[in-house]
């Protein structure tokens, strides 16, 4: 295997070659990018990608096939070739839904739910989402991987589709993770392929930012001097700074 090679065709088709496991990965933030191990942990990347995920509950994230040398995207999905019954066809997925995000306690894992959006030759099937796992094993390794969730693509029975993610690319600033993806088909239809794709995430990972602002000052002049004569009624008791102002007895 050319370790060199991109793994997806010019015209953003999954090609044939095994799935890639990455040599590095690469984050980027504050509008710069490093690889993980010279400046980052384990720890900081699994809980940059709960933040980001989190993010993202109950958004859809665009899905592209793209190159793995520029992280852009070449195509507005990824493409794999199918057989539906005795038909040929592609499979088109080009945007998932982020139904559920969950941690697991003591462990870099995340628990997803995902609706993938999966068409072929036009028609869009009835799937059941997709149980998923993210977990950060060390720096050099992180996987999205799911148990395989079925599709209705024919009369006879359900196919079964499963997924695996290996991210070599986050980017904290813009929302996008990349990564070398494996996607295969079992049943009445039944293919797949293998290429590098992006997920394009509506939320970054910087949107949380609770309003917690101090209330502005009233001007109370009038409350301030009406203390000091004496003259301030209990009737017309006010509040300042969140402090109830009494008259001064002499």
């Amino acid at each position: 295997m050319e370790f060199g090679r991109s793994m997806t065709s010019a015209n953003g088709q999954a090609t044939n070659l095994p799935v890639r496991m990455p040599d590095s990965i690469i984050v980027c933030r504050a509008k710069q990018c490093a690889p993980v191990n010279l400046s980052m942990s384990a720890e900081y990347i699994y809980n940059s990608l709960v933040t980001m995920l989190q993010n993202n509950m109950h958004q859809t994230a665009l899905i592209c096939a793209g190159s793995d040398s520029t992280h852009s995207c070449i195509e507005t999905y990824v493409a794999m070739p199918i057989t539906v019954g005795v038909t040929p066809a592609y499979a088109y997925i080009d945007a998932v839904k982020i139904s559920d995000v969950t941690l697991q306690k003591g462990k870099k894992t995340l628990n997803l739910l995902l609706n993938y959006n999966l068409t072929y030759n036009g028609q869009t099937p009835d799937c059941t989402p997709a149980q998923s796992l993210a977990f950060v094993r060390d720096t050099k390794t992180i996987l999205l991987q799911d148990s395989g969730y079925t599709c209705k693509m024919t009369t006879i029975s359900s196919s079964t589709v499963k997924t695996l993610f290996a991210i070599d690319y986050i980017d904290l600033d813009y929302g996008f993770i990349g990564g070398y993806y494996s996607i295969g088909l079992s049943g009445p239809a039944f293919g797949g392929g293998n290429g590098y794709m992006l997920i394009r995430l509506p939320k970054d990972n910087y949107p949380l930012s609770p309003a917690l602002q101090t209330p502005k000052e009233k001007k109370i002049e009038s409350v301030v001097e009406s203390t000091i004569t004496g003259n301030l009624n209990s009737s017309e008791e006010q509040i300042f700074n969140g402090v109830q102002v009494f008259p001064i007895k002499k």
